[in-house]
């Protein structure tokens, strides 16, 4: 028995439905019910001697263990993980102060973290039907222009506040394995396009309308109230990553609705998301700060969101790469709203009725048509920014003024002396599918992929990228060295599995190559191509480089 990570809870997430805290432990499995009983009554005890008692006790089995999670005041998060983590002590038999001596230490060590001015403060939000946001130095009520926030140590009571100019904003939030950062930027496009000012927050940056305003990976709660905060904006998007869903929740209490693209194989041996029905339950908390008047919108595509949509309270908008997708025609006929790619027309199913809004091949994104994964990703956006109270010619208009340009790193095609150069942040199974058919769709003489991985992927997953670009029949195949996310692989160790697979699927050794770098390898690539040739970077580690490089050469011409 191992107690793995003793951590903060900030919201809802895949274990609560609210602040608290939360341990995860390491256990075999016949194990885990003698550890539950045993925590859920010391924990029950310690929260009754601190004075506690409305908090409750959650649990979640997971692969290889169990999370233990208690509810706790929001001034008070810090002290709650020692609560916790005193009851698993007490509960696995290891060394720990007896209760009483604990509960004198704990009460104090609440004493110094609590915050009467902030609770008083979130119970007004409460009352007004505001959402309230706070974290270690700042607490706000309301969203984006109709927010107001203060730092922690001087908050206002709740008569000083002018209730009267505090509003909240629509939000949507974005998840999903494949697609969220192009569907938030996409969406954000549209919400321009519809006159909106907008915030969104993503795995690159912070953005307001078409400013950047940080760059980073800005995927959690911080990122989240960061943007909602901002008196510029009068609605928002933000993309939600797995990771901070699972460390500290998802970062707003209330949204108008929740896109999920797809749930695949990627992150998965994280402690929490082990397997595909884990990481659906991170990747879900999305959908809970949407209440029974918002929409949920759900990739009729992917079997396992279908399943799990089918037990949501909220209604839910469907959307397909299919028209004829047994799930659709279900949902219409019972009613339902879902958007459909229909006779390569990005369509709309309402009240019964179909319109077709528009051409596929005219989003620029699409290339033409060709990124099949694009155009799911525009008919999701589509669904989402209609929940948020977008119409059609705002949709439409979005989406084709949104260049690809504007997304770099996803699907950027250029023209480089005749040579096409498709340049991608591609780095898990779906993803490489997705970029295999795009490629199908680009006619090309000859092909050379090259690509790399992240050390902290399983070597079945590493080998199952090298079986899938080899379906793309390519001449050339380099692979790369990516030392910057290594994390614990040996120098080529992710060369040699990939090489021993590629061989195995058929590769004869002069197929084969390696670069220590990125740029090295294009360069290497552009000197081999010639003019009706396709080049393929997946490129993790250097991708400003790259696509610089790239635009410079596609300019060049």
């Amino acid at each position: 028995m191992e107690l793995i990570d003793s951590r903060r809870l900030t919201g809802a997430n895949a274990i609560s439905d609210g602040p608290g805290a939360v341990i995860d432990v390491a256990v075999g499995e016949s194990h885990i019910a003698a550890l539950v009983e045993g925590w859920e009554k010391t924990a029950q005890q310690v929260l009754a001697a601190v004075g506690w008692e409305r908090e409750r006790t959650f649990v979640r089995q997971v692969a290889g263990g169990v999370s233990l999670a208690i509810s706790a005041p929001i001034d008070a998060l810090y002290a709650a993980t020692e609560v916790n983590e005193w009851a698993f002590a007490a509960a696995a038999s290891q060394p720990h102060d007896d209760l009483q001596t604990a509960a004198q230490y704990l009460r104090a060590e609440i004493e110094k973290e609590s915050n009467p001015s902030l609770l008083r403060l979130a119970a007004a939000a409460q009352e007004h039907g505001l959402v309230f946001l706070s974290d270690d130095d700042r607490a706000s009520v309301g969203l984006g222009s109709g927010s107001q926030t203060w730092d922690v140590d001087r908050l206002p009571t709740p008569d000083e506040v002018d209730w009267q100019r505090l509003h909240d904003i629509p939000v949507g939030l974005i998840s999903g394995t494949n697609g969220k950062t192009t569907s938030a930027r996409l969406a954000a496009a549209v919400m321009r396009a519809a006159d909106r000012h907008v915030g969104y927050s993503s795995t690159d940056w912070l953005a307001i309308d078409e400013e950047v305003i940080d760059q980073g990976d800005y995927a959690g709660p911080e990122g989240a109230r960061t943007v909602l905060r901002n008196t510029r904006i009068d609605c928002a998007i933000l993309e939600t990553a797995r990771g901070g869903l699972l460390r500290r929740g998802v970062g707003v209490p209330r949204a108008q609705a929740a896109l999920l693209t797809r749930i695949a194989r990627d992150h998965i041996g994280d402690f929490g998301s082990r397997n595909l029905d884990e990481l659906l339950d991170a990747k879900w908390v999305i959908t809970r700060p949407v209440g029974v008047d918002g929409r949920i919108v759900i990739n009729a595509d992917d079997a396992l969101l279908v399943a799990r949509a089918a037990e949501s309270t909220v209604p839910v908008v469907y959307y397909s790469l299919d028209s004829e997708n047994p799930v659709i025609t279900r949902h219409i006929v019972d009613g339902g709203e879902a958007w459909v790619l229909h006779e390569g027309d990005l369509c709309h199913y309402h009240d019964n009725r179909l319109t077709h809004v528009v051409d596929a091949a005219s989003i620029p994104v699409t290339l033409g048509g060709a990124a099949r994964y694009n155009i799911s990703n525009a008919l999701g956006v589509a669904g989402l920014t209609h929940a948020l109270g977008v119409d059609h010619d705002a949709i439409v208009s979005g989406l084709q003024h949104f260049r690809p340009e504007s997304n770099p790193g996803r699907g950027n095609l250029f023209e480089i002396d005749g040579v096409k150069v498709l340049v991608d942040f591609a780095h898990n199974p779906d993803a490489f599918r997705a970029i295999v058919d795009l490629a199908r769709n680009l006619r090309a003489r000859r092909k050379l992929i090259a690509f790399g991985e992240a050390g902290d992927r399983t070597d079945a997953l590493i080998c199952d990228l090298a079986t899938t670009a080899w379906q793309l029949e390519p001449d050339r195949v380099i692979t790369l060295e990516i030392g910057k996310y290594a994390r614990g692989r040996a120098p080529g160790e992710i060369r040699d599995l990939l090489h021993s697979q590629f061989e195995q699927e058929g590769a004869h050794p002069g197929q084969l190559d390696h670069h220590q770098t990125e740029i090295g390898a294009l360069e290497d690539a552009l000197t081999w191509a010639e003019p009706g040739d396709l080049v393929i970077l997946l490129s993790l580690a250097e991708q400003d480089e790259i696509l610089a490089r790239c635009q410079q050469a596609a300019n060049a011409d």
